[in-house]
């Protein structure tokens, strides 16, 4: 069963078509990139009653299982988004705002500004991000794998083991096309003259045996999951390589099966023997610093 989310913008100037909305399409990228499947999407003016409207629709009736707000947390009169969210909860979850003004404040120190909150109902996760896409990705970042596993827990009809027995579907791979296009789009295409890709899979003959000679059983599946601040670091360190201009990785997670993707890394950069070099780097560097493997037989 897929996970279902929503993301509602709340901006008055987006509403009246007066400013672009970056942030919540921003949200709804990273969500599927993340094996989400988005039911909702929509701009609401920074009005109580209508967003409380929208929080309903999404809780309510369209039954996700979390819902994203951007817009509406910091101090200006107009932003009433945590008050709206607190007049439908049923439950606060105080650690996810926490844990998202703790990642803005190693940014900056205007991080301690928002007023950012979050709250269950029904079997619904609440989160108000920030209005600006730059700061709306950093928390969404900052809490999007604990998220999942609280969706998770929503889910079950009683206490989740939080041991580490429950048993996360895999994501979605991202298309390959689509982030080409994307990359082709971006400024910084300009100074590209290459982009290669690496996509690895879950292969059904163990490790051991491929490395070392090793009779081993065939591999069914395998758990598999990955350090967000590693990769992070690794993507930056790619990005320094001279002569690249362009990064993205996505990673899987969870319970896979043979065949199931569990890496697509997209380099870009000036010439071919300098993005190939950093290309090996990179997935050398993901592979042996930032992910889990278990192999399942």
């Amino acid at each position: 069963m897929p996970y279902l989310a929503a993301v509602i913008t709340v901006s008055d100037k987006g509403y009246r078509g007066e400013r672009e909305d970056t942030s919540g399409p921003s949200l709804c990228a990273i969500l599927e990139d993340n094996g989400w499947d988005i039911c909702h999407y929509s701009i609401v003016p920074d009005e109580v009653e209508l967003i409380k409207k929208q929080l309903i629709e999404c809780c309510d009736v369209l039954k996700a299982d979390l819902v994203l707000t951007t817009g509406g947390t910091g101090f200006s009169p107009r932003d009433i988004t945590p008050e709206a969210t607190k007049e439908l909860i049923e439950r606060e979850a105080p650690g996810i705002p926490e844990a998202m003004r703790a990642e803005s404040m190693r940014i900056t120190p205007m991080g301690c500004l928002s007023r950012s909150f979050a709250g269950i109902r029904g079997r619904s996760l609440i989160i108000n991000l920030p209005g600006s896409e730059k700061a709306a990705r950093e928390n969404i970042f900052a809490v999007l794998k604990p998220v999942k596993h609280g969706v998770e827990m929503l889910r079950s009809e009683g206490s989740a083991d939080c041991a580490g027995r429950v048993r996360i579907p895999a994501k979605k791979a991202p298309s390959l096309d689509a982030w080409l296009k994307e990359a082709k789009e971006d400024p910084c295409a300009k100074e590209c003259g290459m982009f290669l890709f690496h996509n690895g899979t879950v292969r059904g003959t163990a490790k051991a045996q491929v490395r070392d000679g090793i009779e081993s059983a065939p591999v069914t599946g395998m758990e598999f999951s990955y350090d967000r601040e590693k990769l992070d670091a690794a993507v930056a360190a790619a990005k320094s390589m001279p002569g690249i201009h362009y990064v993205r990785v996505w990673l899987n997670e969870g319970t896979l099966s043979t065949g199931d993707d569990i890496m697509l890394a997209l380099v870009g950069g000036d010439i071919r023997p300098r993005v190939l070099d950093a290309l090996t780097a990179l997935v050398s560097d993901i592979k042996n610093n930032c992910v889990t493997e278990k192999e399942l037989n």
